[in-house]
């Protein structure tokens, strides 16, 4: 018989609160839901840090407790490095994945009156692959990857925001006219170059907070790039400087070239003059400590401590300009060499990560790792499959604490500066080869890690099939790049791509 019942208003209304009661009690497969349990990530990275500047990797003389207290909640890695041993292309491999013999920027190149080469919008970065994986995504400090408006543009990379330098020669100084807001000028009060009143990098750092103030509601990644300790020198708390004055004794003054000093005949990418180099260096590392401090504060005072990653590293290895002391600091403790080195010094860098819940408090890794292997990592941490083939291995087994850790087959690093430098790292062993812009074939330097981590004994001449093998490792790890030409017969030499960063 033919059902002839009218529904009532009442009858809808009990049926759409047992559906809605069946949905909250049951499972949900909701993007909202999902999103929820995804963590929040933030890689904050030093720039020219050494690796031994903080407490909790060996450091004496600066105070470091933020982030000797971010060290004991998380995981120290004793064998991880750099993307390269200065800025761009330090920074290139981090974002892409790549190392230096495959990864689009290789160096300095600069552009007048801002910017350097830009990254193609044809490769992947973490940006684009947190954009992708349903993050908000925000970049605070110094990009240096291609100037607003190109491709390289952090708001073209996957980055929602971004606030401070486009520009790394504009970040040589901490008092500068202006800084960027994904692609504004935002003028900085009472700064002309000639007055100094607004100290760049606390700027940045109160949008770093506000970022997370603005977006704890949703999945988030931030790429914090510091600016400090890179030189110029330059602390605004007199407090902490006048106390490692006490601490230090007397100083030898740093005396800048004309045109370093602020003034009408200023010269932007060089640095200031400094009356206490060492004790500024010192207040500078520990300001960093004071931001990732309240970095951490700030994830606590919004409940977000227990679902947040934390990352800690640096550029590239100790900077001696400005009139750093980098051997009074043991910054690179007892590792030869120094930024634009390829030699442990220059490329080492402390690494810490914490993950409440994931990862073991006070745990230490001897695992060998590299800036490219951040992006398949944090790939893992979100479950994004799309990933195009890398230089990376994702070292979140090593974090868990799982035991089956995939390995590198080798490490590679080319450096197209000071005449052609390139480095492989294969199990504990070490090549370097310099000056092979016009001498490819430049004989190679040996080391062997395990008994000589200082890199003070070439062994090269006692093993001649090692040696032939870590040839054969620099000529296949590295990839023609007419931009950034390693050798000579690959392109022309740029005048624009030397230039101290």
């Amino acid at each position: 018989m033919k059902n002839t019942r009218k529904t009532k208003s009442s009858d809808v209304v009990m049926v759409l609160s047992a559906i809605m009661a069946l949905t909250a009690c049951g499972p949900t497969t909701s993007t909202e839901a999902q999103d929820s349990t995804k963590p929040n990530i933030i890689y904050i990275l030093a720039d020219d840090m050494g690796y031994a500047d903080m407490g909790a990797y060996g450091q004496e003389k600066i105070e470091t407790p933020n982030l000797d207290a971010l060290a004991e909640s998380g995981m120290m890695f004793m064998n991880h490095y750099t993307g390269s041993t200065v800025c761009a292309p330090s920074r290139s491999a981090l974002m892409t994945g790549l190392h230096t013999g495959h990864t689009p920027i290789r160096g300095n190149k600069e552009y007048q009156p801002e910017g350097q080469e830009a990254l193609p919008d044809s490769v992947l970065t973490i940006g684009k692959m947190m954009k992708k994986a349903g993050y908000v995504t925000g970049a605070f400090g110094k990009w240096g990857l291609g100037f607003v408006g190109t491709e390289g543009d952090p708001n073209n990379q996957g980055l929602d925001y971004f606030f401070g330098y486009n520009c790394q020669r504009q970040a040589h100084r901490y008092y500068p006219e202006y800084l960027w807001e994904n692609d504004q000028k935002v003028f900085l009060e009472g700064n002309d170059w000639v007055d100094k009143n607004t100290y760049a990098q606390d700027v940045i750092h109160d949008k770093t907070l506000a970022f997370i103030d603005k977006n704890g509601d949703k999945p988030f990644f931030m790429y914090v790039p510091l600016v400090a300790p890179h030189a110029e020198l330059a602390a605004p708390d007199t407090a902490v400087v006048n106390k490692y004055r006490r601490r230090f004794g007397a100083e030898k003054p740093y005396e800048g070239k004309p045109g370093a000093d602020y003034g009408e005949d200023i010269v932007v990418g060089m640095y200031q003059s400094q009356e206490y180099p060492r004790a500024t260096y010192a207040a500078m590392v520990e300001r960093i400590d004071k931001y990732v401090g309240e970095i951490v504060a700030k994830l606590e005072e919004k409940g977000l401590t227990e679902n947040t990653v934390i990352m800690f590293a640096s550029d590239n290895g100790p900077h001696q300009e400005g009139g750093n002391d980098p051997d009074f600091f043991d910054s690179n403790n007892g590792y030869r060499g120094y930024k634009r080195d390829l030699y442990e010094g220059g490329i080492r860098t402390a690494f810490v990560v914490k993950w409440p819940g994931k990862i073991q408090k006070g745990s230490k890794t001897d695992h060998v790792s590299a800036f490219w292997d951040i992006l398949p990592t944090v790939a893992d941490m979100v479950d994004y499959e799309e990933l195009p083939k890398v230089d990376g291995v994702s070292f979140l087994p090593t974090l868990l604490g799982d035991g089956n850790q995939p390995k590198h087959d080798h490490l590679y690093w080319e450096f197209v500066e000071q005449g052609g430098k390139q480095a492989v790292r294969d199990g504990d062993w070490k090549a370097v080869r310099l000056k092979v812009r016009n001498q490819p074939d430049a004989p190679i330097e040996l080391y062997d890690l395990k008994n000589d981590p200082g890199e003070t004994n070439n062994v090269a001449d006692k093993h001649p099939e090692l040696v032939k093998k870590m040839a054969g490792l620099m000529e296949s790890s590295h990839k023609k790049n007419p931009v950034f030409p390693l050798y000579k017969h690959e392109g022309k030499e740029d005048q624009n791509l030397f230039i101290v960063d």
